[in-house]
């Protein structure tokens, strides 16, 4: 088992907790709560820059001694933030060129959170002070289970395109080709004669009359991400001196940040944290809760993992926010667990009477304890001290699936072929498609190990570089069986179009060529010879090798191959050229995994989420009826955990 907080030897159960936002007279009661409710770890610290530094250079700690204090008093473990992803008023006023500037020059203001640019050296030295002086201070304090480096890196503040970013880019170009000839190549800038002859030429991908180069996007992107990575490392490496023996981490954001590559960033934290919140309108929610778990875990490498915040109830920044009905917090909550997560962490524990996210739920909510949320959240902290013995158990996967950051930030750029190609709704297909038949996925890079699956799918990988072609290939020659999804294989690392027919470095592996991408009109569907219907995409395919499973009966390329399976080496390559129905994609995978051994368990309704953690089984119930599951009944609503004999 990798670390875990100090001193913690149960599940972790608790929240963001602001005890400066309430009078001191409140925080006795708070705790005391927290006893009753169960909660054994608490995130504090993370907005409370202007508390602890009130004036540059000068710090405040008394009230957080004292907070501290009466937590290690009552045995509640501490996860302590540094408070650097909201910068004071002071910091802005004395630092105005450490201000935002979005991709039209507007420059932003202040009076919310992450409202700096990641590449100021003035918001560098700022950060780094007031972390050192938390290490310093709190680095042995027996409360600090875990430390917290700023929050949600890259939430609001993911680009910047000031002129200190226009210098940081150029710095991290330098670093990445050598030489402005490399640049150039990797760039193509002899399209519309953007050849640069200067470093001080090169801006960063600012809004202009018509698309930007797109490999110039392509690296801003991975600039951007990699100034906020060195913004962690900075923070996290000051906190190590003073505090080495307690683990460092961030929470994520799996759902809701398409900007950071964070198979970068897995490996950079102690332990990998996420935060997850329901897109509530949705009526498969729990299925897109179960990925970012699943790839939670995966970014983990299989260990556990800490959900360090979802929500009780209702959040408070989406369309219509929509409130959890009841039972639902303890479905989302132990899906997580079921999926590998040694903690489940709220935002936040007392709801807040002021401010941007007064009507956020918590665990104790504006009408306090007698509420329906609050005995949930009491009942759900009693049931998870009584799964101990699931912290630092894996969970048993059956299929992989191929995510890739820089792939989703090419695939996204302007002027692609379809406006209806999105990285997450490819994904999110095969995911729900899995899901459904009760398949559990982990996520790979595509230049990742993928010897002990029995199936990988790549749902999309536009972006498909050398290494991973070569390790997709060696995976099938040796015996697995892959599924590759439309428009994948067409580019490079550089947003190139290598030599020679689509699609490119996959072509052989697939057997077959594309000779033309054929998007479908808004609303066109496509019918294939097996009755099954596509829409939003079709392609004219030639195989070389491939075998032809499908074919399109009408459309843009009636008689040609939809789908083809290619025999190579001791494994099987098939490749999707469409989007089909849910239903006939589910027909379609049911033929791929008899071919790869795997049992879909299709006896069981679509309604049931099952997962194994070993020496654990858990099955929820997301329908409203009650289901059977190996002999056990499952209520509607509701989870049952069987230790497996």
């Amino acid at each position: 088992m990798g670390p875990y907080p100090r001193g913690l030897d149960a599940i972790a159960y608790g929240g963001d907790y602001a005890p400066e936002q309430w009078p001191e007279e409140i925080w006795a009661q708070d705790v005391e709560l927290m006893r009753v409710a169960g909660v054994n770890l608490v995130s504090i610290g993370i907005f409370s820059w202007a508390l602890i530094e009130p004036d540059e250079g000068r710090y405040t700690f008394e009230w957080l001694d004292r907070a501290l204090d009466l937590l290690h008093g009552n045995g509640i473990r501490v996860d302590l933030a540094t408070p650097t992803a909201a910068p004071p008023p002071w910091f802005a006023h004395r630092h105005p060129g450490a201000r935002l500037v979005d991709r039209a020059g507007h420059v932003l203001g202040q009076g919310g959170r992450q409202s700096f640019c990641p590449s100021s050296p003035d918001y560098a030295r700022a950060s780094a002070a007031v972390a050192e002086q938390l290490g310093r201070r709190y680095g042995a304090h027996p409360a600090v289970a875990l430390w917290h480096v700023h929050n949600e890196f890259a939430g609001v503040n993911a680009h910047c395109y000031c002129d200190t970013c226009a210098a940081a880019f150029r710095e991290w170009l330098r670093d990445r080709h050598g030489d402005l000839a490399t640049l150039n190549a990797a760039w193509g800038t002899t399209f519309w004669g953007q050849r640069y002859g200067d470093w001080a030429q090169i801006e960063p991908p600012r809004i202009a009359p018509t698309a930007v180069n797109p490999a110039q996007q392509l690296d801003y992107l991975r600039f951007c991400s990699d100034t906020h990575l060195a913004n962690y490392r900075r923070e996290r490496d000051a906190l190590r001196r003073h505090s080495p023996g307690v683990p460092i981490t961030t929470n994520f954001m799996i759902a809701n940040c398409k900007w950071l590559d964070y198979w970068k960033w897995a490996g950079e934290v102690d332990i990998v944290a996420n935060d997850h919140y329901l897109d509530a309108a949705r009526e498969d929610r729990h299925v897109e809760l179960a990925m970012c778990a699943d790839l939670t875990r995966s970014l983990a490498g299989g260990e556990p993992w800490l959900l360090m915040e979802h929500s009780t109830g209702a959040v408070n920044w989406q369309p219509r926010n929509i409130a959890k009905r009841p039972g639902e917090l303890a479905r989302n909550s132990l899906s997580h667990v079921a999926r590998g997560a040694d903690g489940v962490l709220f935002f936040q524990w007392r709801a807040s009477r002021f401010g941007a996210e007064k009507f956020h739920s918590a665990m104790l909510p504006q009408g306090g304890t007698g509420t329906r949320i609050w005995r949930e959240v009491t009942e759900l902290g009693g049931r998870l001290a009584g799964l101990g013995a699931l912290r630092g158990t894996r969970v048993a996967a059956d299929v992989a699936v191929v995510w890739d950051w820089e792939s989703w930030w090419a695939l996204e750029l302007e002027w692609r072929p379809s406006v209806d190609l999105r990285f997450r709704e490819r994904v999110e297909a095969y995911y729900g498609q899995l899901w459904r038949d009760h398949l559990t996925v982990d996520f790979v890079h595509p230049e990742a190990d993928l010897g002990r699956y029995r199936l990988v799918v790549v749902p999309t990988l536009y972006l498909t570089t050398e290494a991973a072609a070569k390790n997709l290939d060696a995976y099938v020659t040796g015996g697995g069986t892959l599924l590759v999804s439309y428009f994948s294989g067409v580019v490079d690392a550089n947003d190139t179009v290598p030599d020679g027919p689509y699609p490119g470095a996959l072509r052989d592996l697939l057997g077959l060529t594309v000779e033309e991408f054929l998007p479908l009109r808004a609303g066109e569907r496509v019918a294939l010879s097996d009755g099954s219907t596509c829409d939003v995409w079709a392609e004219d395919v030639v195989v070389t090798g491939a075998e032809t499973v499908l074919r399109y009966v009408d459309g843009p390329a009636p008689g040609g191959p939809a789908v083809t399976r290619h025999a190579h080496g001791r494994g099987t390559a098939w490749y999707v050229s469409t989007r089909l129905a849910e239903e006939d994609l589910a027909r379609l995978m049911r033929q791929v995994y008899d071919g790869a051994g795997l049992d879909a368990r299709p006896d069981l309704p679509d309604t049931v989420e099952l997962v194994r953690r070993p020496p654990f089984r858990f099955a929820i119930n997301h329908g409203t009826t009650p289901v059977d599951v190996h002999g056990v009944t499952v209520e509607a609503g509701a989870v049952a955990v069987v230790e497996e004999g």
